[in-house]
């Protein structure tokens, strides 16, 4: 951060009120709007000039907030973390470690008097504990893996954590001896797991996660949970502090049942695990209550839907007398937090489009506390967010709006209040689009679906645009009023964007995201031209320019579409799944794939496989079409991408394959790597773009 940007941060900070996160110099905005100046629109390099905040956790007193402040090194082409504290009552905020390296998972100690976090300062990824007071830090882990999930002990003296545990594995075959001297090439690697490579870690080393306990003023750390089982998620210490519960999947065809865990207790005087639940489905994150009598847990009893929706789920101690809480809320809850008398919960929970934290009691009464939790998506404005609370009861918690991504923000006493404009002294000077919901009658059977439109800046509703459709992966995910990076670059380079939550989208409740269980795409590709045509009416839309992007879900939706219309002049099919049969067998979760996107294994159903893939409607494709893929993506990986250009091709129908180096699924390791795909979804509309001068499009926003 520059000298400058700090002492505005500084500044901007100082107040307590709303008018202390506007610019404090310069032209903002508003006020260049007010004195008829142009401001710049944004740019894909203001990337590298991006802020958000990450992981925000309050003290146990609510005095203090510390927070991952995550920024982009122009240098280095790679995201750093650093680690900054916020005054609650003052607003006031300065770094607690900061510089090249990067911090995260900040945990207050449960007195609020130590910080632990993880740095990978030294070269290896280790625990680190500071004292509050004085600012000392001691290293307490020499790990030879990095650790994660951190978690206090009730009495501060011990710190639990997960960390992957590696098995050797003998060779199938040993090679001859080789002279002394000889070079010869790498010894071949042999493959026996079932799941061997995932999406950003790549071909999978043989081990498992496993639970560890270590002293918080430094020591030996103790392994407490073996065996072929993968325990993930944060472990959650009992209140006397004499156990701890975890999430896991320790069955012995868990491989082929990936969405089977069950709650566990470890006895630590002993070692013991218990199981406290027995179902067919996932049973996780469990949280004891304040006075250790109970256990909350999310989950559901899995009925092999693409959709379905987790509860909270109370039950006893021992694991007898289970109970649904959120029965009547037809949304999924997402991190659970006791209250402290133990009359109920905060959570987080999406709600059209919308990230909402919120109070549910023990009787499943909900009450909404804020709105607008996300952010840290800079790309594309999904779902994402996490706040924590407060012995006190104030919650400190990440928001967002379709001009800013993500910022700390605290709940108290009823209100909420901003934080942190981490992107005041960039965003505050850009032309930026706004996004206005709409919701359109779908023309496949009249239901509501819900979009937002974004307008170029300098917008002039008597003037004819070009339309962008861009469309949201998952496929069970949802976009919403959050702020996106890719939106903004096409916006700015003079095109109306229009993104919506088709039928399966999530936050609609379980009924509409299973609208598209065995049934993908299908009248989802309904919902989204009824919200083009919805568009066009509006009259600012030149209908000889309409373009069509979307990545993985929105890949295949986007492939599809252009195998049943010609409507749009160009077309780009980011990361997509275009053979369903080759993509079952070869992405990297194939147990989960074939077993709830489907109704039986590819070779048992090869008509449902191939009705759905787009390669199928190939044959009916005009529209020019560039294909846009990571070739470290293992979600879906390369050869989908590979498959339909080279069927384009023999069509002859104008198409170009851009493959991103090292990039995977989402593209998002390097910051070089969004730019480069929007650069070149831009570039490739901008090729097939008509009727508008070239000046106000895509070439002027790469050379902004």
């Amino acid at each position: 951060m520059t000298a400058l940007r700090a002492a505005m941060a500084a500044l901007l900070l100082s107040a307590s009120s709303a008018a202390a996160l506007m610019p404090a110099m310069g032209v903002s905005a508003a006020s260049a709007a007010e004195a008829g100046t142009a401001l710049p629109h944004y740019s894909p390099r203001d990337l590298f000039d991006l802020e958000y905040a990450d992981d925000p956790q309050i003290s146990p007193d609510g005095r203090h907030i510390v927070y991952v402040r995550v920024s982009n090194d122009i240098m280095t082409d790679r995201a750093r973390r650093n680690l900054w504290i916020i005054d609650t009552q003052t607003g006031e905020q300065r770094p607690i470690l900061s510089g090249t390296d990067s911090y995260s998972s900040p945990r207050w100690s449960p007195d609020g008097k130590r910080l632990a976090y993880i740095s990978s300062t030294g070269g290896s990824a280790q625990i680190y504990v500071r004292w509050m007071d004085t600012g000392q830090t001691a290293r307490v882990t020499n790990l030879p893996e990095g650790p994660s999930n951190l978690a206090w002990s009730p009495d501060g003296k011990w710190l639990a954590f997960t960390m992957f545990v590696p098995e050797d594995k003998k060779p199938l075959a040993a090679m001859p001896p080789k002279p002394e001297g000889a070079k010869w090439g790498d010894a071949p690697r042999v493959i026996d797991d079932v799941i061997y490579r995932v999406d950003g870690a790549g071909y999978l080393e043989s081990g498992f996660s496993q639970v560890f306990l270590a002293p918080s003023e430094g020591g030996s750390p103790r392994q407490l949970t073996t065996g072929h089982f993968d325990h993930d998620g944060t472990p959650t210490w009992a209140p006397d502090g004499k156990s701890l519960l975890i999430s896991a999947n320790r069955r012995d065809d868990a491989v082929y049942n990936l969405n089977n865990s069950e709650v566990y207790e470890i006895t630590l005087a002993t070692g013991g695990i218990r199981q406290l639940t027995d179902r067919n489905g996932p049973d996780g994150r469990p949280i004891v209550s304040p006075d250790g009598k109970h256990i909350a847990i999310i989950g559901y009893d899995d009925q092999k839907l693409g959709y379905q929706i987790a509860r909270l789920e109370v039950m006893d101690r021992d694991g007898k007398n289970r109970r649904v809480i959120s029965a009547n809320l037809d949304r999924d809850v997402d991190n659970p937090v006791w209250r402290e008398d133990g009359k109920g919960f905060y959570f987080q929970y999406d709600d059209k489009g919308v990230t909402r934290l919120a109070e549910i009691s023990l009787d499943g009464r909900v009450r909404d506390l804020a709105a607008n939790l996300g952010g840290t998506d800079l790309g594309r404005p999904y779902g994402s967010g996490s706040f924590s609370v407060s012995k006190t009861g104030k919650i400190a918690f990440l928001t967002t709006n379709p001009k800013r991504p993500a910022d700390v923000a605290l709940y108290s006493g009823g209100k909420v209040r901003q934080l942190t404009g981490l992107n005041e002294d960039v965003l505050a000077y850009r032309d930026l689009a706004d996004a206005e919901e709409m919701w359109v009658k779908s023309s496949a059977d009249g239901r509501d679906i819900q979009a937002w439109l974004m307008k170029p800046p300098g917008f002039d509703p008597n003037k004819k645009y070009p339309l962008i459709l861009e469309i949201h992966g998952g496929p069970f995910a949802n976009y919403g009023p959050r702020f996106g990076a890719e939106m903004q670059a096409y916006a700015a380079a003079g095109y109306v964007v229009v993104y919506a939550n088709p039928r399966g989208s999530t936050s609609y409740g379980e009924a509409f995201g299973n609208l598209i269980h065995h049934n993908y795409p299908s009248q989802d590709y309904d919902d989204l031209m009824s919200v083009v045509d919805a568009v066009i009416a509006k009259g600012f839309v030149d209908d000889k320019n309409l373009f069509v992007t979307g990545g993985s879900g929105g890949g295949v939706l986007t492939a599809w579409i252009v195998g049943k219309t010609d409507r749009f002049r160009a077309a780009v099919v980011s990361k997509p799944v275009i053979n369903w049969t080759s993509f079952a067998l070869t992405a990297d979760m194939a147990p989960f794939f074939t077993q709830y996107w489907f109704p039986a294994m590819p070779w048992e159903a090869h008509e449902q496989y191939w009705k759905r893939s787009p390669l199928s409607l190939v044959g009916n494709v005009k529209t020019p079409t560039m294909l846009l893929t990571g070739e470290s993506d293992y979600r879906t990986p390369m050869s989908e991408t590979e498959q339909y250009y080279q069927a384009l091709k023999l069509r002859r129908v104008d198409t170009a394959m851009v493959r991103i180096p090292d990039a995977s699924h989402g593209m998002s390791s390097r910051p070089t790597q969004l730019i480069a795909k929007n650069l070149n979804i831009l570039a490739w509309f901008e090729k097939y773009r008509t009727q508008i001068p070239a000046s106000e499009g895509a070439a002027n926003v790469a050379a902004q």
